[in-house]
């Protein structure tokens, strides 16, 4: 395939190329709680998070919480340098799509950030490459960051499909261009690892955001911020971001117990 090795040939120049990380990408750490929280334990949390500053943290700060509390996490962190957002959006503006929320209502309550693309929601919900497209394109036009998701199963890796499967998983979210992915975050989530326990090791996350870096300088975009997203937590937190092409997390359960959170963000 002309497309994969252009690909490969990239990825190995982008690996020979970095040693360091650009001081233009800053840390970001996004929490997403999934279906998890009720309003007496979030308002701990939140109140917890509170305070945290990028002085304290060394990262930009955020949390993606369930819809229904969005209000809640907007009156708490209001003020706060610590944003919000949704784990998931809509590709429609209004109409009759029951169960759907918009990027529009979103911004209703101050989000940032909106999670696309999931592991969760393309295994679960049968979200495909394209569509994941069309959600950041819709968040995008609202003024809403999109947290694009990418990740190979256990199998695709075993097969050694890892490169292929971000590349097949990355194209239409590519073909927005230049101008609208310059706007974006990506997540590389190995979905092995996610809340299994199992952890890439440094060295295998480094190699496949080497690639997806690859992949965004080739179309002028090699600043966006990539961040891994797989069973991170403080342990092992600082031994991720040491890799010149991580730039922060996106952390699931370890996002649920602030000191853990905090720490990671630290």
């Amino acid at each position: 395939m002309p497309g994969l090795s252009r690909f490969v040939l990239l990825t190995a120049m982008a690996i020979e190329m970095t040693t360091t990380r650009t001081p233009l990408r800053e840390r970001l750490v996004i929490g997403n709680w999934k279906m998890h929280g009720n309003l007496a334990d979030n308002a701990k949390l939140l109140a917890a998070l509170r305070p945290a500053t990028t002085a304290t943290t060394s990262a930009q700060l955020a949390v993606c919480v369930p819809f229904p509390y969005l209000a809640q996490a907007a009156e708490a962190l209001k003020g706060s340098s610590v944003s919000w957002g949704a784990q998931d959006i809509s590709v429609q503006k209004q109409g009759a799509f029951t169960g759907e929320v918009s990027a529009s209502m979103l911004k209703d309550f101050g989000c940032t950030w909106a999670l696309v693309g999931h592991s969760e929601r393309r295994s679960m919900h049968a979200e495909t490459d394209q569509l994941v497209a069309d959600k950041a394109q819709a968040a995008l036009a609202a003024g809403l960051i999109p947290v694009v998701c990418v990740g190979e199963s256990l199998a695709e890796r075993d097969a050694g499909q890892a490169i292929s499967v971000i590349q097949r998983q990355l194209a239409p979210v590519l073909a927005l261009g230049a101008e609208a992915v310059n706007k974006l975050v990506v997540a590389y989530e190995p979905v092995w690892a996610i809340g299994t326990g199992r952890t890439a090791t440094p060295e295998q996350a480094q190699e496949v955001h080497a690639a997806i870096r690859a992949a965004l300088q080739a179309i002028g975009a090699g600043n966006v911020q990539i961040l891994y997203g797989g069973s991170v937590k403080a342990a092992n937190a600082a031994s991720l971001f040491s890799m010149p092409d991580i730039d922060g997390a996106l952390v699931g359960g370890a996002a649920l117990v602030a000191d853990e959170f905090l720490a990671i963000a630290a």
